[in-house]
């Protein structure tokens, strides 16, 4: 469990920054090395959030802010923000962000937040009743697919296996658009042991895997349209594991046309958590 970082105290007013090596920019550095911010931002503490609209939801959700780097253009049209931010706003050309940062800042606006301790999977499977579960996603991108699949229809909550990607990595946050911040998470400490618990907290396991002999996915809910669910899904191209097949209670697919095998893990997610929560 990481715990918070601290906030730099508040700095009256934008504060305009020229050099690329000032040391106020180091949250920034380096933003498209995966190794390095996988090492730095939890270690610290730490993750980024990119755009207005993310900068926003992140705030409503409750992660503090360490501070911003907006270009002018978007120090202008953030204005009420800039205002009430409670932390250092820097204010950079377009150059010096893509310098710092590493890539095209197009959306003119990073944050750099605080984490928050995660909670305990046994508090989320207390209250939820649909669950979407992880078995090593590592693909950022398909995190945050996922992520923002399971919160827009309706699922309570997702659990991660150890290796999965850092839902609060950059592209994960981006690409769910702050669904990471609506949607409880937690890590399950141990694998596949771990779905036990899922299991004696009265859920049904559901494995989604594309193998012969497993059920039509709508079939199988419409079984459990009253019972809790969980649905098992594993990383792009290997599928679950065979030991997280053998913990489920059932198999179940999507029934494919035109000779495709599967859908990408992110896209099954999306088909898997509608057919689940969709009305008897």
């Amino acid at each position: 469990m990481t715990a918070p970082a601290l906030v730099p105290a508040p700095v009256p007013g934008p504060i305009p920054v020229d050099d690329p090596d000032d040391p106020r920019l180091a949250d920034y550095t380096s933003l498209t090395d995966v190794a390095l911010r996988r090492r730095v931002e939890p270690a610290g503490g730490l993750f980024m959030a990119e755009g207005e609209k993310v900068i926003r939801r992140a705030l409503r959700a409750g992660y503090p802010m360490r501070s911003m780097l907006l270009t002018p253009r978007w120090a202008e049209a953030m204005g009420d923000l800039v205002e009430r931010a409670g932390a250092p706003v820097y204010v950079v050309s377009p150059a010096l962000a893509e310098r710092v940062t590493g890539f095209h800042v197009h959306r003119g606006a990073l944050a750099s937040m605080c984490r928050t301790p995660l909670p305990e999977p046994g508090d989320l499977l207390a209250t939820a009743r649909r669950l979407v579960v992880l078995e090593a996603v590592n693909d950022h991108t398909n995190v945050g697919a996922v992520f923002r699949s399971a919160a827009a229809l309706g699922m309570d909550a997702v659990l991660l296996s150890p290796d999965c990607a850092d839902p609060l990595y950059r592209r994960s946050v981006k690409v769910s658009m702050g669904a990471v911040f609506s949607l409880p998470y937690a890590r399950l400490g141990r694998w596949p042991c771990g779905l036990a618990a899922v299991r004696d907290a009265g859920f049904r396991l559901l494995a989604l895997t594309p193998a012969e002999g497993a059920r039509d996915i709508a079939e199988a809910v419409e079984d459990d349209r009253d019972a809790r669910v969980a649905l098992l899904l594993g990383a792009e191209g290997e599928g679950l594991t065979p030991r997280a097949l053998a913990a489920a209670d059932a198999r179940v697919r999507i029934p494919m046309a035109h000779g495709i095998d599967s859908l990408n893990v992110a896209a099954a997610a999306a088909v898997a958590c509608y057919a689940l929560a969709r009305p008897r």
